[in-house]
């Protein structure tokens, strides 16, 4: 037994795990995961005019687009086979107030922005958020009164403005503002009024963090802000609470489940799945899609491969897809592969 190879063959009891890794094509015949452009949902940002690309300086390579220029990267997104774009409006500031009553203008710019893109690019899928952030004066998700966020009066007007939103041809409704029972109401909104065949991706567990700063800054609310959303977005510590938060929302009607961020909360991914078996996404937000370009930028990481690694961890933690700014490179590295 001096045979040093023999000794590691009795150690390893003859199990060596890197033949498996040895070539190329054994490595991917074993992979466990893939990523493919069936996955990805691309959030874009919404600005009103006309020809106009405006970077979004948090958020390098993102831009806020005109309603035109949205539909030129709509056919592009479904030519590259993106299922579906998740869109975000920045309302002109004259039509912001206290109650976020703009969200119940049948022409305002998230519908006209579904109308536009349906008409132009119909096979591609629109997932719009009743949340009221973009169409108040102080930034919140919800009606301000008295210095509180009051739950029913705002569940009361995100039911009306998704039966608006699916009229214009949103085909998920994708509720952010973590009211509690938006998602029956908005389900009996929708069914009443004939859009039974409209989904809903609850986010279903939308926790209060630091890493939603670049899209408060994309969606111009972040100066606008009065105290934080911690009494309506789930504290980061608690992963029991958020399966309850999400256990009520597949009871009330979900079709979909998000995790909101998304790398820090891959936990919460597996435990979605495996608890509800419903489709489950995460979100990439803004601070983790800035911190990955900002890293790439300055050298100090192979950008590509970590945009890449983290969205396969998503797949790994058993999410069905991601929302990611990535989105579009993605598809189009993918479709040169």
């Amino acid at each position: 037994m001096t045979d040093k190879t023999n000794v590691v063959d009795l150690i390893t009891g003859h199990r060596r795990m890197r033949r498996n890794r040895k070539a190329d094509w054994t490595r991917r015949l074993v992979q466990e995961n893939r990523l493919t452009v069936d996955d990805l949902i691309w959030p874009i940002f919404i600005v009103p005019g006309s020809g106009i690309i405006e970077p979004i300086t948090a958020m390098p390579g993102v831009n806020r687009m005109s309603i035109d220029k949205a539909v030129e990267a709509a056919r592009e997104a479904a030519d590259l086979g993106i299922p579906a774009l998740a869109t975000f409006p920045n309302i002109d500031m004259i039509l912001r107030d206290e109650t976020g009553s703009h969200s119940l203008a049948a022409d305002n710019l998230i519908n006209e922005t579904t109308r536009a893109i349906k008409k132009a690019v119909p096979g591609i899928g629109i997932i719009t958020d009743v949340a009221l952030d973009p169409f108040t004066s102080h930034g919140h998700d919800g009606i301000l009164r008295d210095g509180e966020i009051v739950n029913d009066e705002t569940v009361a007007q995100i039911a009306k403005a998704a039966v608006l939103q699916a009229e214009a041809g949103a085909d998920i409704i994708a509720p952010s503002d973590m009211m509690d029972g938006r998602i029956g109401a908005i389900r009996q909104a929708l069914d009443a009024s004939g859009h039974q065949s409209v989904g809903i991706m609850s986010y279903a567990t939308k926790f209060a963090s630091a890493f939603y700063g670049p899209y408060r800054e994309a969606i111009n609310t972040g100066g606008l802000l009065k105290g934080d959303k911690k009494t309506y977005y789930i504290d980061p510590a608690n992963g029991t609470e958020a399966l309850r938060d999400a256990a009520l929302d597949v009871e009330e009607g979900a079709d979909m489940l998000m995790v909101k961020p998304g790398l820090p909360y891959l936990d919460i991914c597996w435990r979605m799945k495996q608890e509800f078996g419903l489709p489950v996404f995460a979100y990439q937000v803004s601070g983790e899609y800035t911190q990955i370009k900002a890293a790439a930028m300055n050298g100090w990481i192979d950008g590509e491969r970590v945009m890449l690694e983290t969205l396969l961890a998503f797949k790994r933690a058993g999410c069905d897809g991601i929302l990611s700014y990535f989105a579009i490179d993605v598809a189009r590295l993918l479709s040169k592969r």
